[in-house]
């Protein structure tokens, strides 16, 4: 399947084609914490994470979910014309509550004017059937995605990270939200410690045997105020980090043995600078970026599902 002259499956066609016009994600920090920070399962959360990495400076917990979706709709609608808006609840683990709290807050979101559907951001091991089911009543009035981050497929990694839940836990969650008309996305982050290249092609083919739409990917970054970056510090040669030539290189053969109809949403994020430790690129924004890999797929005469074999789950 292929929607549009990349040699790839990219969201923001997807979206076009999905709604017939451009629609623009609105994030939201309503205050949730994660089971490995509170101490159900674990303490210090996961040892890269600095949620705030990616938090815009509107998204303030204190604030009500109509007020940061309005401010949000407010700039965006400033930089382009009249669209439509999914509220993206991103930060930390969004469906880590009562069945009754997680409602109103979703309810309240669709109750912004503009607002077509909702983009939840969450772990494999902290959502109830009971909300998977209200979702799927949701979706058959409005796009509603649920994003699961993986992280690895290896859970030695997963142990290492401290993400306190494992492999088996992200396919479970997967068999219990398929068939329900939910928009099913995973991250993963390339280049976790003690991870090869024969290791992150390996997480290419598992995923793609996952029953998910789109896939969110990027590279590890070190930054401040987080557990990696002090194990940085202390013994940077455990750490094999991208160039940004070599993450380029690399994406160009992790997209050919993709599964051909995932549709891939992201392969960069930049952490702000001012958070970040390592690996320092040349300052390239996300989009010049994009364009590198475009052109390095030309150049290498690679495509996404170029080299797709459909595979068993595998453990490790």
């Amino acid at each position: 399947m292929q929607i549009t002259g990349k040699r790839y499956l990219d969201y923001s066609s997807f979206i076009k084609l999905t709604f017939g016009e451009r629609v623009q994600k609105i994030s939201l920090d309503i205050g949730f914490s994660c089971p490995n920070r509170d101490g159900s399962k674990g303490y210090g959360g996961c040892t890269y994470c600095n949620n705030n990495t990616f938090n815009p400076d509107y998204c303030e917990p204190d604030r009500s979910i109509t007020s940061q979706l309005e401010e949000g709709i407010s700039r965006f609608s400033k930089r382009n014309k009249a669209q439509k808006y999914l509220a993206y609840f991103q930060a930390y683990t969004n469906t880590y509550s009562d069945f009754n709290s997680l409602k109103a807050m979703y309810d309240e979101a669709l109750r912004v004017p503009g607002v077509i559907g909702l983009v939840i951001g969450t772990r494999p091991d902290c959502i109830s059937d009971v909300i998977i089911n209200y979702l799927s009543q949701l979706a058959k009035t409005h796009y509603i995605a649920l994003e699961f981050g993986i992280e690895s497929t290896l859970n030695r990694t997963l142990k290492r990270v401290n993400r306190c839940h494992t492999f088996e836990d992200t396919i479970a969650v997967y068999e219990r939200c398929k068939n329900k008309g939910l928009h099913l996305g995973a991250h993963l982050i390339m280049g976790l410690p003690g991870e090869s290249r024969v290791d992150l092609l390996q997480h290419a083919k598992i995923i793609s045997e996952l029953p998910i739409d789109t896939l969110k990917l990027h590279h590890l970054q070190i930054v401040k105020g987080t557990v990696m970056a002090h194990q940085y510090k202390h013994n940077p040669e455990r750490f094999d980090l991208f160039t940004q030539d070599g993450y380029i290189e690399f994406i160009a053969e992790f997209i050919s043995v993709l599964r051909p109809d995932l549709i891939i949403e992201r392969f960069i994020s930049q952490s702000p600078q001012e958070l970040l430790i390592a690996p320092k690129w040349d300052g390239l924004k996300n989009f010049e970026i994009m364009n590198k890999i475009d052109r390095k797929l030309a150049e290498r005469n690679t495509w996404q599902g170029q080299f797709y074999k459909k595979e068993s789950l595998v453990v490790c």
